[in-house]
């Protein structure tokens, strides 16, 4: 208060004074026409009896930082210590604790990622339904302005890499040759396929739609210059760049690049927990493996419901599995052949 009445007798007003101060001046006032000796703002008398103690946070903060936990985000964390059977705290929980200790700063090379708008949509509600694909640039290490070209074909129902290829040149007939082979290698009924890109020319080359009218797949296509519209693809293709084993000076040749991205792909499918599907591997989910995977996890859950039931005021994480993921939010058209009752 003694800061406030400073800076308004220095000809300050009031309300810039108080939003430096963090408080509101409607309370400022209420304070000033009844005065008194204590902070009179609002808070809990009482800790609560079952806050974490220091100990316990201690031993959260010495679990997480070791080899196996230390370069995951506290949701992989704390799902990789329920796959083991060990609860330690909530993912809120371990975001306050590592706050409190300043463990908690973003740490990747690329900016903070921010909100997206969200476009247009199609519903998967099983994988190899709808698929997002596009192209991106893989830069020479030898050769400057030189690149290499990586086709991409994304399962957006179980998120997983479903087809791939490096090349020196980027043409509708290679993506055709991708997925031609995608297709055959996953038995896939292409009439009910949904295969989504941006406006490129290997999207729109003549190849490409004439084996997708050919396959009975059905083409989706972004907006003029909305990145967003394909959002699976793109958000994949900056998790590809920014992981710690990307070459930043490049790739020396074609084969160092194949097998880079052959390594990340068997990475990602098999080990990445996708915080996107409840934290389980695309191929887990691809196969369906993550159900038990999950069910474990609800019963850990449950059984630390048992110990500490005053650590949680509702109910304890449901740990779910989303049945229907969708590509983009404007209008909702179901993967597949439409029937004489969706038409009607």
């Amino acid at each position: 208060m003694e800061l406030i009445d400073n800076a308004v007798d220095g000809g300050a007003r009031i309300d810039p004074a108080c939003r430096l101060l963090g408080l509101s001046a409607r309370t400022v006032q209420r304070w000033q026409r009844a005065p008194k000796i204590d902070d009179s703002r609002a808070g809990p008398r009482t800790a609560p009896t079952h806050k974490l103690t220091d100990e316990e946070k201690d031993r959260i903060v010495q679990l997480v930082n070791e080899p196996e936990y230390r370069n995951l985000s506290p949701e992989q964390a704390i799902a990789k210590l329920a796959d083991v059977g060990i609860y330690v705290c909530s993912e809120r929980s371990l975001r306050r604790v590592l706050a409190e200790r300043r463990l908690d700063r973003y740490r990747q090379r690329s900016k903070p990622a921010v909100a997206q708008n969200k476009p247009r949509q199609y519903a998967a509600r099983e994988p190899l339904r709808v698929l997002s694909w596009d192209i991106t640039y893989l830069r020479s290490s030898t050769i400057r302005g030189s690149y290499f070209y990586l086709y991409l074909f994304l399962d957006i129902w179980s998120r997983r890499i479903v087809g791939c290829a490096v090349h020196e040149t980027q043409s509708a007939e290679l993506a055709a040759d991708v997925l031609r082979s995608l297709c055959d290698e996953h038995d896939l009924e292409t009439e009910k396929l949904v295969v989504h890109s941006d406006n490129g020319a290997p999207m729109k080359g003549c190849t490409m739609l004439a084996l997708m009218q050919s396959l009975g797949i059905t083409a989706s296509f972004s907006r003029p210059s909305v990145s967003d519209d394909n959002a699976f693809a793109e958000a994949l293709f900056r998790h590809l760049k920014y992981a710690p084993s990307y070459p930043s000076k490049g790739f020396a040749s074609l084969d160092e690049a194949r097998d880079w991205v052959s390594r990340f792909v068997t990475w990602y499918n098999s080990q990445h927990l996708h915080s996107s599907i409840g934290l389980v591997t695309p191929d887990d989910r691809h196969h369906g493996r993550d159900i038990p995977i999950l069910e474990n996890r609800r019963s850990v859950y449950a059984a630390a419901l048992t110990r500490h039931p005053r650590r949680w005021t509702g109910t304890p994480r449901r740990w779910g599995r989303p049945a229907i993921v969708t590509l983009n939010p404007e209008r909702i058209v179901l993967a597949g052949p439409k029937s004489r009752s969706d038409a009607a």
